[in-house]
């Protein structure tokens, strides 16, 4: 029977000892890999900072390694390492479904890799399988593909939302902590890994380990497009989440951990509640003319102020809570036409309306007056003034 031996340390067998001094030798020595665990080892895993209930001893199955997760990695990237497709990602999770989101692996993490996954290469092909018939080797699709998000993680660190009550009355009703310097003072805006300081500590009830949301203003007064001098609010992004990593009395060090945008000094900072991922869901009465229900709204903003909205982009719409709407509502977005009807003549032609299809929208936030929605399809670009519809 093998030896348990630490993550960090190899297996020792020519050292002509007992097993005890064997175990300690092991622990002595640093520098050695998980990977030169061969198959049905025992492997002791050391105590390390995860968010999840890690093995505390694992066995290497047959035709699999171990990687000790390092600094900077990712499934995708030890996916494409280890598979040779970093979209085979889901294979090394399913294999460590002790891990509760893939977005999340921290150093020291242990992962199993079942290397019978891999890309095969040129030549690695048996017989039975390359001499089969192309309509042979078909598979369905959908048997390996992974159902399609409306709404994930990367959506949620990208979010906008109106707040009516204005940005600073809203940071200060939330709490809400301020990144007040950042380690390198050479570098305005900041990405994943970095450090940053934060006005808050053991004092506030801060620890180590605890995430917090990054949220940033992006615009002031946000005007209505079509009702004249109607002021909706503040609109603030949600752009990262960080991490706690040393907590004083009175100040912390937290690193950025995950970031889709640049995080800067000034920025705010709430508590982090893990978000749900929603499965994507589609309507199928988009016959034209859409019928407009009487809680429809109009897109007041899209993501990042710009002009046009597609799929995956976020727009927020000027109907919330107290008209109906609810996060997981899939509401239609089209868009309102008037056409003349006269015979050219007169001095106020009349004129009909009708309406034509966009695109759908999932709600992912829900406030009062306001609700944030992520474009799940479009057919033709979502401007501003376009009207949403249950």
């Amino acid at each position: 029977m093998h030896q348990p031996t630490c993550l960090h340390a190899g297996r020792m067998r020519s050292l002509a000892v007992t097993s005890s001094l064997l175990a300690a030798l092991a622990l002595a020595i640093p520098g050695l890999s998980a990977q030169e665990a061969a198959p049905g080892d025992a492997i002791k895993v050391e105590a390390h900072a995860s968010k999840w209930d890690y093995p505390k001893e694992l066995k290497v199955p047959e035709g699999s390694k171990t990687h000790m997760v390092q600094k900077g990695d990712t499934l995708w990237d030890l996916a494409g390492k280890y598979l040779g497709n970093p979209y085979a990602w889901p294979q090394i999770w399913e294999l460590n479904q002790w891990i509760k989101d893939p977005h999340w692996i921290y150093p020291g993490d242990p992962l199993i890799i079942d290397l019978a996954r891999a890309v095969a290469t040129a030549g690695s092909v048996p017989d039975a399988v390359s001499n089969l018939q192309p309509d042979q080797r078909r598979a369905d699709p959908s048997a390996v593909r992974r159902p399609e998000l409306g709404f994930s993680f990367q959506d949620f660190i990208q979010l906008p939302f109106v707040t009516s009550e204005g940005a600073e009355a809203y940071y200060k009703g939330q709490g809400a902590y301020i990144i007040t310097a950042n380690k390198r003072q050479d570098r305005q805006f900041l990405g994943e890994g970095e450090v940053v300081y934060v006005n808050g500590g053991v004092d506030q009830g801060l620890k180590v380990g605890d995430r917090f949301l990054v949220l940033k203003t992006v615009a002031r007064k946000l005007m209505h497009p079509v009702i004249p001098k109607k002021n909706l609010g503040d609109v603030i992004k949600q752009v990262g989440v960080v991490r706690v990593i040393t907590a004083q009395s009175k100040g912390s060090v937290a690193v950025i951990e995950r970031c889709l945008d640049t995080v800067e000094i000034g920025d705010r900072l709430v508590k982090f509640v893990e978000p749900a991922n929603v499965p994507l869901q589609l309507r199928t009465d988009t016959t034209e003319p859409v019928k407009v229900a009487p809680n429809a709204g109009i897109v007041v903003y899209s993501r990042d102020a710009k002009l046009h909205a597609a799929g995956g982009d976020m727009v927020i719409v000027e109907k919330g809570t107290n008209d109906g709407l609810k996060v997981g509502d899939v509401l239609l977005a089209v868009r309102v036409r008037k056409f003349p009807v006269g015979s050219g003549g007169e001095k106020t032609p009349p004129t009909e309306t009708t309406t034509h299809y966009l695109g759908q929208v999932l709600v992912v936030r829900a406030d009062a007056q306001t609700v944030t929605c992520r474009v799940l399809r479009s057919i033709e670009e979502i401007l501003t003034g376009d009207t949403v519809t249950p």
